[in-house]
């Protein structure tokens, strides 16, 4: 049976997706997305899909669960918007813009998954074992 996370990492987890999910609505306040093309948030999920698989290679991280839960499902959780991104596509759909919308949501996934690729290749093998071993992305 899993063990229950500790209060700390509950903690981590809601206070990092409360930073995480401000930091995402003052980005888009501050760089609203374009008329043609919602490229802020494309920003946001391209950069926290990178930091996010970037997470194994940080020791310091891996080592401490509750940072591992407040960056990863809190902090970046927040941060990046699958919402968003869907919603943003339906309306582009509902526009008649079938093109943009295929481009923006397939672009999007594409990069994420080249963000997540580069990710592993920057991260060695040794730090990628010790994370799953430690059951670091629970």
């Amino acid at each position: 049976m899993p063990t229950r996370p500790g209060r700390d990492v509950l903690l981590a987890v809601v206070l990092g997706g409360a930073v995480g999910g401000t930091l995402r609505w003052w980005i888009g306040d501050l760089v609203p997305d374009g008329a043609d093309f919602p490229w802020t948030t494309f920003a946001i999920n391209l950069t926290g899909s990178l930091v996010l698989a970037l997470l194994p290679a940080l020791s310091a991280v891996r080592r401490r669960p509750a940072l591992v839960a407040g960056l990863g499902p809190g902090l970046l959780g927040g941060f990046t918007t699958l919402s968003t991104y869907t919603e943003q596509g339906r309306t582009l759909l509902a526009d008649g813009r079938t093109g943009l919308a295929a481009a923006y949501l397939l672009g999007t996934f594409a990069a994420c998954l080249a963000a997540v690729t580069l990710a592993g290749h920057l991260s060695t093998l040794a730090a990628r074992a010790e994370f799953e071993a430690e059951e670091g992305n629970e």
